[in-house]
C-alpha cells in the first residue's frame, strides 16, 4: 500500500464525521438523534467512493442527514475532509461492507438510498455482488421507511438493464427511468451532481442511466 493511502487511512480514523466497522453499530436505530443531534430524515449513499454525492446533497438539503457508505477509507477521506473543512455538519461517513448494512440501521430508519456508479460486477458468477441483486434489494427494503426510494445512477448499460429486470420481477414500483439522463426531461439539480467517475464518463461521451424505485 502506498504512503499516501496509509496517510489517509490514519487520518480518516481521527475524523469525527467517520465511523468505522463496529463503531457504527452503536448508532443503529439512533443515527438522527445520537450522531447528528437532530431528528432529520436519513439518506444513504452506497459505495460512495470519494463522497461527492453525499457532500453535495448535504449542501442542497440542510433539513436532511446524509451518510456515505464505503469500505475503502482512503476514498472516504476526501468527502469527510471536505465536509470538515467546509463545516458541513449534516453529513457523515461509515466504513463498512454494504452486505452487513442490517447491522448498522434499524427497520424503517432510512428515508432514501442513492447508489452512484457502483462496480457493475458484469461476470455472471458475481451477480450476487451487484448492489441491486435481490439479496441487497431485500436488505434495503428492511431499513427503508414505507414509500422510501432507491436511486441508481450508472454508466453501465448492463447493470441498468439488470436492475430494471429485478424491479419488474420483484414487483417493485418503478418511479423514474432513463437511459440518457442528460438528454432527458427528468434531469434536475440533484441528478446533475457529478462524481469523479461520472465526469470521466461524460468526457468520453458515455450515456448515464438512472432509475428510481420504491417498495
Amino acid at each position: 500500500m502506498g504512503k499516501d493511502k496509509l496517510r489517509k487511512f490514519a487520518e480518516v480514523a481521527t475524523f469525527a464525521n467517520v465511523l468505522q466497522l463496529d463503531e457504527g453499530k452503536v448508532m443503529k436505530g439512533q443515527w438522527a438523534a445520537a450522531h447528528f443531534g437532530k431528528d432529520k430524515p436519513i439518506v444513504l449513499e452506497l459505495a460512495c467512493g470519494k463522497g461527492e454525492y453525499s457532500v453535495n446533497l448535504a449542501k442542497l438539503f440542510p433539513e436532511k442527514n446524509f451518510i456515505g457508505i464505503d469500505y475503502k477509507g482512503n476514498r472516504i477521506w476526501r468527502g469527510a475532509k471536505t465536509a470538515l473543512e467546509e463545516g458541513i455538519q449534516n453529513v457523515a461517513f461509515l466504513r463498512i461492507q454494504i452486505e452487513n448494512i442490517l447491522d448498522y440501521f434499524s427497520s424503517g430508519e432510512v428515508d432514501e438510498i442513492w447508489i452512484t456508479f457502483p462496480d457493475p460486477q458484469p461476470q455472471i458468477s458475481r451477480e450476487k455482488k451487484r448492489l441491486t441483486a435481490p439479496a441487497f434489494l431485500e436488505r434495503y427494503k428492511q431499513i427503508l421507511k414505507p414509500g422510501g426510494t432507491v436511486n441508481l445512477k450508472t454508466d453501465n448499460d448492463g447493470l441498468h438493464a439488470y436492475t430494471l429486470e429485478k424491479i419488474l420481477e420483484l414487483d417493485l414500483h418503478l418511479l423514474k427511468k432513463t437511459e440518457d439522463l442528460y438528454r432527458s426531461e427528468i434531469v434536475n439539480e440533484v441528478l446533475s451532481i457529478k462524481t469523479y467517475y461520472e465526469r470521466k464518463y461524460l468526457a468520453n461521451e458515455k450515456n448515464i442511466n438512472y432509475l428510481q424505485f420504491s417498495y
